[in-house]
Formats: C-alpha cells, structure tokens, sequence
C-alpha cells in the first residue's frame, strides 16, 4: 500500500511568502480543522489553551512532555497545516530538551519555541517567574539545535526576562540566543506599543509577537504588527478563551430557558466543518 505523503511548506518558506505570518491557536483537533478551512497557512499549538482544554488546568507547569505531546499528536492528525509547537523550557536539562525536539520532530512539527523560565514554568502573562542564567539557557539552545535530525525544524527562543529583569535584559539575551543557534526570538509580554517597537526593531532574525487577550501586551492589528518588523503574530489563546465565553454564556442560556438555537451553526454546517461527507462516501 501507497501511502499518502503531505508535502508542507517549510516554516521559512512560510515566513518568506506571508509577511506577516498570522497563527490562530489550535487547543484541540476541532480547532486545527477549522483554522484551516479559515484559510491560515499554519497555526500554533500552545501550552496554556491545551491544558485548559485538555487537562482544564492553569498554563503553570502541570504538564509534562507525554502529555503535552499526545496532545499535540492529537490535534496535528486534524490538519495538514505547518504547525509551531510550545516546547516550554524543554522540560527539563540539555538531555530533556533533547528529548522533547526529538519527541516533536517525529511527530512533525514544523517549528517549535523554547523558553528561560525556572521550572515550574507558567504563562509568560502570569505573576511568580524566574529565569535561568544565560548560559544555561545557551547551551539548552544548542542541545536543541543538535538534536535536529532535519534542519528545516525552525527553533525559536523565547525570553521571559522583560518581566522578571526589564527590557535591557530580555534584548541582551536575545542577542546570546541567536548566538548560541535559535533561527527566530520571542520576547514575552512587552508593556507598551513603544516597547514593541523597540523589539522589533532590533534584530535581523524573525521574530513572533503574543497577543493574549488582557495580558500585559497592548493587542494591535495583525497589519500594525508586521509593519513594526514582526514576521508572525500569534493568537495563542484567542480561539480558547472565546469558546470559553461561549461555552458559558450557552449553558446559562440553558439553564434559564432562555436558549435561542437560532445562533447556533446549523447540523450541516457542523457535520460539515467535521467531514461527514467524506465518510459517507467511504462507506
């Protein structure tokens, strides 16, 4: 038997031909599917929606490697997208971080982000962070970079200092980050549009920029975002936290009597987002 081979973009292609490059979170396969029937060019997997949707825990480190990848095995089989996976701080030492791109590779991912945080790690908009010391983050980086079977697995260093140090700290490691082989940065939880601008504007490699619903980033237009320098703009938590509301706000519609399917997708529109036609052919 033949088995079917995708072929993806590789995520500098993806950089190079979308400018910027706008991913949606995905927690869950549903998601996946219907970012790409929106017609995004790839999506990002994160720590903080798939715990909550998965585990219905907090993004605070209470999640491992295992089940941080099932999940992701899970909602990558929903789509044939490029996707940018959350690899935390690599769970772990230079042998863990090892491990962890070893483990996404395989599983396909097409790009990956690793943070400085002290375990136990938690959302970069969360009070009670640390950091490592720069150098041992520089050699989780190349631990990482050398674990690359395929060299077209993009690696992104993510920095958590500007809220723990301040700004100065957060752009010196970056600069060590990029030295030490990270393909693209990610500065975490910049407090103004004047530090954006600055961030932006201060290296060559791509950079992301995190806009979490009120977290501590000022949320600005994908277009003012990429015109300030930022190769992608990521919605993390976008897609999470509106199903939550809307999740919420149904259930005490049913709960009152008060439910009004009128503003619901019809069965075909849902049967039809989860391929049933599809299968019925098969059948």
């Amino acid at each position: 038997m033949v088995g079917i081979v995708i072929e993806r973009k590789t995520w500098r292609q993806l950089l190079d031909a979308h400018k910027p490059l706008v991913l949606p979170g995905a927690h869950d396969a549903l998601c996946a599917r219907l970012i790409e029937r929106a017609g995004f060019q790839a999506y990002v997997i994160g720590g903080f929606g798939l715990s909550a949707a998965r585990h219905g825990l907090p993004d605070i480190g209470l999640i491992g490697l295992g089940e941080m990848a099932a999940g992701v095995r899970d909602i990558m089989a929903a789509s044939a997208l490029p996707v940018l996976v959350d690899a935390d701080n690599g769970h772990g030492d230079t042998r863990n971080v090892t491990h962890t791109v070893e483990t996404y590779e395989r599983l396909g991912v097409s790009a990956l982000f690793l943070e400085d945080q002290v375990s136990p790690k938690r959302c970069g908009h969360f009070a009670g962070k640390d950091v490592i010391p720069i150098d041992a983050m520089e050699r989780k980086i190349r631990a990482a970079a050398a674990a690359r079977h395929d060299k077209e697995l993009f690696l992104i260093a993510r920095t958590d200092a500007r809220s723990v140090h301040g700004l100065d700290d957060a752009l010196r490691r970056a600069e060590r980050y990029i030295r030490a082989g990270a393909d693209g940065l990610f500065i975490e939880a910049p407090r103004s549009v004047e530090e954006l601008r600055t961030i932006a504007g201060a290296f060559d490699v791509p950079q992301f920029c995190n806009m979490l619903v009120g977290g501590q980033t000022p949320i600005l237009g994908n277009q003012e975002l990429g015109e300030m320098g930022f190769a992608m703009i990521v919605h993390g938590t976008t897609l999470a936290m509106s199903v939550a509301k809307a999740i919420d706000d149904t259930l005490a519609a049913i709960r009152d009597d008060r439910l009004d399917a009128s503003t619901f997708w019809t069965l075909p529109d849902f049967t039809g987002a989860l391929q049933l036609e599809r299968w019925s052919d098969i059948e």
